[in-house]
């Protein structure tokens, strides 16, 4: 796992900030670059990784990526790979799993690919929303879907 010192500058300004404080009373951290944060279950299972090209921390809760790359695990032991989101650019809420973007976004899992624009994924309820320009190609067997 390659987590830059950056990024641990960054992740302890996020960590030492009191929970109720507002984005302006926050430290502002420069930007990291190849910045990764796993984050995990109860269990200590991998739940997702977050990464980045350049992430920049807004407040406690919010960092704007540039670059982003979200996989998100099973959640089990074996750490299975349910899903990949890719997007150029996007805000994640770190304490809420949402992510967002006004740009592009790829969403990959084995049975389907989604594409589109104007974006917010929320890993709680497992869903996608794109406003724009959706593009879907399923990798599954669909019978009786004309039905």
């Amino acid at each position: 796992m390659n987590i830059a010192p950056k990024a641990l500058l960054a992740a302890a300004a996020l960590a030492a900030a009191p929970a109720g404080a507002r984005a302006q009373e926050i430290p502002v951290a420069p930007p990291a670059r190849d910045w990764t944060l796993p984050l995990f279950t109860k269990e200590g299972n991998r739940q997702m990784i977050l990464r980045g090209d350049q992430v920049q921390p807004v407040s406690t809760d919010r960092v704007d990526i540039v670059g982003m790359n979200v996989t998100v695990f099973d959640g089990m032991a074996d750490t299975k790979v349910d899903s990949v989101l890719i997007s150029p650019q996007a805000t994640f809420l770190i304490n809420e799993r949402i992510a967002r973007g006004a740009q592009t976004v790829r969403l990959i899992r084995d049975d389907i690919e989604v594409q589109g624009q104007d974006w917010t994924y929320d890993y709680n309820e497992k869903k996608v929303l794109i406003n724009r320009g959706a593009h879907v190609v399923f990798h599954a067997a669909l019978p009786n879907i004309l039905k």
